[in-house]
């Protein structure tokens, strides 16, 4: 008998219990990623069921009681259109009993939260650049511990939402301006780090019974003044004529020196235990000209599509997608709840 897969993901409208999804999985700018995740479950011979979940959770509970899964493959990355209520809906899985894909409700609360994760990190003696956390409603203030520039970011969103070139600061009225901006206009905390400036990579890690770190990927910035801070910001990952324009290209590292991926494993492996990961996670860190790794922050939920850094890398490392979501599967299938 066929295992059972319930594949959940998140649409920003509720459907009915007999949805086919069709109009969604035939757009190519839309479901792209719960496409290639559903075309290869099939491929590896599971059965499927697929959900969707906007504002309620009951479908997830009727799923779970009526189909039976053997495994949850969870693809949430919102509840209600909220970013950071992913972690409930993982939370709602766990007390269901069913095995479930990807990150814990503990290991995308820590990493959601910006500065909780750093603190994590800087406890383990990972390098993170450093930072200061401001909640609504506290006094905001440029503290002696850090050095301009900085750059300013909503303390818990994702996907680069509310980062831009004007995230960059470097002096005390815009620094403060900038963080203003986020409590008020955005009604988010902020946090401040201090601006990195080196080489932007993406590792990927598989937590695969043995952690396996895949082949890096590097964000270029081609067309860009040399004075001009190069920074992933949220036009930079997901606008493609921006992208054009100013060269911004994602491709596999180049002339990593085998002491620098050594260097960039310990790293990385050292922050996947830190954080208590599980399943798949990527690692966004900038390298220094002298080979200082810093983590900029993981993404214990990251994008498994196709084309995507994750799967781009399983592939240069020998791993096809279908292989690779069946990996994930076995996973979560071998894991004690």
């Amino acid at each position: 008998m066929a295992t059972r897969v319930l594949m959940v993901f998140d649409l920003p409208y509720a459907v009915k219990p007999d949805y086919d999804y069709a109009a969604e999985f035939a757009d190519p700018e839309g479901s792209y990623t719960e496409n290639d995740v559903y075309r290869a479950l099939l491929e590896c011979g599971y059965e499927v069921q697929r959900l969707s979940l906007f504002d309620d959770v009951r479908p997830l509970l009727d799923a779970v009681r009526d189909f039976k899964p053997d495994v949850i493959f969870n693809l949430c990355e919102t509840f209600s259109t909220v970013t950071h209520w992913d972690k409930n809906i993982v939370a709602t899985m766990e007390l269901l009993g069913v095995p479930c894909t990807g990150a814990s409700s503990s290991a995308l609360f820590l990493c959601n939260d910006k500065g909780l994760c750093k603190k994590i990190l800087r406890f383990h003696r990972v390098r993170v650049p450093r930072f200061h956390t401001f909640y609504r409603g506290h006094k905001v203030w440029l503290p002696k511990t850090l050095k301009l520039p900085c750059i300013i970011k909503p303390l818990t969103e994702e996907a680069s939402r509310g980062i831009s070139q004007a995230s960059i600061v470097d002096d005390e009225t815009g620094f403060l301006a900038r963080i203003k901006m986020i409590q008020e206009r955005m009604n988010l905390d902020a946090i401040a780090e201090e601006y990195i400036d080196g080489r932007e990579l993406y590792v990927s890690i598989i937590g695969d019974r043995a952690l396996r770190m895949l082949p890096a990927r590097e964000m270029t910035f081609g067309q860009m003044a040399e004075d001009e801070p190069r920074i992933a910001t949220y036009k930079a990952k997901w606008d493609d004529a921006y992208r054009k324009r100013w060269g911004i290209n994602n491709h596999f590292a180049n002339a990593l020196e085998p002491e620098l991926q050594k260097h960039l494993e310990d790293v990385c492996k050292r922050a996947y235990r830190a954080l208590n990961i599980r399943s798949y996670a990527r690692f966004d860190l900038r390298v220094t000209a002298s080979g200082q790794v810093y983590v900029i922050e993981p993404n214990v939920n990251p994008c498994i599509a196709q084309d995507d850094e994750l799967a781009q890398s399983a592939l240069k490392a020998g791993i096809t997608y279908p292989s690779l979501i069946r990996k994930v599967v076995n996973q979560a299938l071998r894991r004690e709840n």
